[in-house]
């Protein structure tokens, strides 16, 4: 009788069909947007977040400097 409900069970598994979302549902904000809106959360952590996009865009703007130097 177990078998026979395993079996079952594998049965019904295999024939679901997966519900997928569209390709045009998908999500339109770049990971920057997304950090940003993270970084103006009040979710811990969020303060983290964006310390961490000031320093990326100081090194960015650091490295474009040392760039138009040369």
């Amino acid at each position: 009788m177990r078998y026979a409900a395993m079996m079952l069970c594998v049965v019904l598994v295999a024939c679901a069909k997966a519900e997928r979302a569209p390709a045009t549902a998908r999500d339109t904000l770049t990971t920057r947007q997304r950090d940003s809106v993270l970084g103006a959360s009040r979710l811990p952590g969020a303060r983290g977040i964006q310390r961490a996009m000031q320093a990326a865009d100081t090194a960015a703007a650091q490295n474009a400097r040392a760039d138009s130097i040369q």
